[in-house]
C-alpha cells in the first residue's frame, strides 16, 4: 500500500481536507454510509485503513465492544491516538495484506477509501471473510472504477479551468494509475466493477448494498461539489458473510 500519508507536506495538505478537520459529518458520503452499519452493540470491529480512526470511535460510540484500527501510516496512526482515543479502541501501525487476520474473531470489518491502494483485492477479500464471523460484515467504500479509469483522476477543463467532461480511458486494464492529489503525485490500483463486486460473490460474500455515493444535498452549494453529481467517485458496497 502506498505511504504517501507519512510524507510531511502531503500529511499536511490531507489535514486541512474538511473530512480531515470535521470528520465523519463532514464526509460527502457520510450520509449514505452511516445507514449501511450493521447494529454494533457487544461487537467486535476492524478497521482497515482507519486513518484519523473516526470509524473506529463512531463504532464504540455505537456500542461496539472493541474495536482495531490498522493503518500503514505512522502520522495517521499517531492523529487516530490523539484524536479519536477510547479504552475500546487500539490502533496498530500495519498494513492491510500484512495483518494475521484472525479466524472467526470480528463481527464487522470497515475500510473507508483504502483499498483503491490494493492491487490484489481477492486477496484481502479472502482474508476478510477468513476473519469475520459467520453472519458478519464487510463494509467499504472504495473510489469508483469510473473515478480510478479517469485520466490522472480530473477534469478536461476550458480555457476558464472549468470542468467540461470526465475522461475514462483503458477501463478494462486493471492496475496502477499515477494522480496529481493535494498537490503531489499519488499511485493508486483501478479495479473494474466486475473484479469489485464478483469477486467478493466468488469469495462467497452476499451482497446486501451497492451504492454509488452522491454528495448529502445540504452540500451541493459548497465550491466545486455541485460537479461531483456529473460522474460517481466513490463506491459503497455492505456484504455479509453467510450464517
Amino acid at each position: 500500500m502506498n505511504n504517501i500519508y507519512d510524507d510531511k507536506a502531503f500529511f499536511d495538505a490531507y489535514s486541512r481536507m474538511a473530512r480531515s478537520t470535521g470528520g465523519l459529518e463532514a464526509a460527502g458520503e457520510w450520509h449514505q454510509l452511516q445507514p449501511l452499519f450493521p447494529a454494533m452493540e457487544g461487537s467486535r470491529v476492524l478497521d482497515l485503513g482507519c486513518g484519523y480512526g473516526w470509524h473506529c470511535k463512531y463504532a464504540v460510540e455505537q456500542g461496539a465492544a472493541e474495536a482495531l484500527g490498522l493503518d500503514l501510516s505512522e502520522k495517521m496512526i499517531a492523529e487516530a491516538r490523539a484524536r479519536n482515543a477510547d479504552p475500546r479502541i487500539r490502533y496498530e501501525v500495519c498494513g492491510i495484506a500484512e495483518y494475521s487476520y484472525p479466524a472467526g474473531y470480528y463481527d464487522l470489518v470497515v475500510s473507508n477509501l483504502a483499498l483503491h491502494y490494493l492491487a490484489d483485492l481477492d486477496d484481502i477479500y479472502r482474508k476478510v471473510f477468513s476473519t469475520l464471523r459467520a453472519g458478519g460484515v464487510f463494509l467499504f467504500n472504495i473510489e469508483h472504477p469510473v473515478f480510478t479509469a479517469g485520466v490522472r483522476e480530473d477534469w478536461v477543463r476550458d480555457a476558464e479551468g472549468r470542468p467540461v467532461c470526465w475522461p475514462v480511458d483503458n477501463y478494462y486494464y486493471p492496475g496502477e494509475r499515477t494522480t496529481l492529489f493535494l498537490g503531489q503525485e499519488v499511485k493508486k490500483q483501478h479495479h473494474t466493477l466486475t473484479q469489485i463486486l464478483m469477486g467478493l460473490i466468488r469469495c462467497g460474500f452476499v451482497l446486501e448494498a451497492v451504492e454509488e455515493a452522491m454528495p448529502d444535498p445540504s452540500m451541493l452549494d459548497l465550491p466545486g461539489m455541485a460537479d461531483e453529481m456529473r460522474r460517481p467517485m466513490m463506491l459503497l458496497v455492505k456484504a455479509r458473510k453467510p450464517v
